[in-house]
């Protein structure tokens, strides 16, 4: 009898964990793009990925225990500032194992950066409603309704560009291009493209862990148009946004050096605004 319970803990162990497996889709290949490596050189068909069916550990609801908060940054009459209480703990674990999932690289698909400047891991992959819906529903109020004349557009850009730092890893000074939106088409095997009058105009840096899980260093260092900075320290859940594009108003920034074993995750998304078409 002792011999039987205790196969029955062992198979009820192997269940739990299979159960735990099976929460997660198999993921594809939606796009290739070249890719650009850290100290030059391009990697001519770098995977996009996108999960085959939505996972359920990224179906998210909108959280009454969260409070989000907007902090503002004074940054010399830039536009920066942070959110706080986007995601809870776990919701922001879920992203890191999703993009794990996938596998980091050192190329990054479609990202044109000089050699020395982006040094760390990266993976892109396309995101669902599922989990960007409720992220932006949480924190639209606090957004800006419009940025020089285009309106806050009801998505997020649904592609992640998804970076680990490792022991060393730096993300040295640059300002963000702006970005078109993307999605998955019906079938989820390609990427799509939205439309030309959809252009992003804030980078929205989502931290998913930070020094209570360990981090050391990886601050966000952001400059004022002086040439002083302002250090945001990387918190589980929250998120930082700030003005890009290739104008007066964009910031220029630093991922600061993460040293130690545990690795920074953060997740950049782009905050798309339209224009009124006729």
């Amino acid at each position: 009898m002792g011999v039987d319970a205790e196969r029955g803990d062992v198979v009820m162990v192997a269940l739990a964990a299979d159960s735990a497996v099976s929460t997660w889709p198999a993921h594809r290949t939606v796009a290739l793009l070249p890719g650009s490596l850290p100290k030059g050189g391009l990697v001519p068909d770098t995977p996009i990925h996108g999960f085959v069916t939505p996972p359920p550990p990224l179906a998210l609801r909108i959280d009454g225990e969260l409070r989000p908060e907007r902090h503002d940054i004074e940054l010399g009459g830039l536009l920066a500032f942070e959110i706080r209480n986007v995601l809870t703990a776990a919701e922001a674990d879920a992203v890191v194992e999703a993009s794990e999932r996938f596998g980091y690289r050192d190329e990054a698909p479609g990202i044109a950066t000089p050699p020395g400047m982006r040094m760390n891991k990266s993976v892109h992959w396309v995101a669902d409603p599922e989990f960007l819906g409720p992220v932006l529903a949480r924190m639209a109020a606090l957004l800006p309704a419009s940025i020089d004349g285009l309106t806050l557009h009801p998505r997020l850009s649904e592609r992640l560009n998804m970076y680990r730092y490792d022991d060393g890893d730096v993300f040295n000074r640059h300002t963000d291009g702006d970005w078109p939106g993307f999605s998955l088409d019906a079938e989820r095997r390609c990427m799509l493209q939205w439309p030309a009058h959809m252009r992003s105009c804030l980078t929205m840096l989502l931290y998913l862990n930070g020094p209570d899980d360990g981090v050391q260093g990886g601050n966000t260092r952001l400059y004022r148009p002086d040439g002083s900075s302002h250090d945001v320290r990387p918190a589980k859940g929250s998120a930082l946004f700030f003005r890009h594009g290739f104008g007066p108003q964009s910031v220029l920034h630093v991922g600061c050096p993460v040293r130690g074993p545990v690795p920074k995750y953060v997740a950049r998304i782009n905050v798309m605004y339209e224009a009124t078409t006729t």
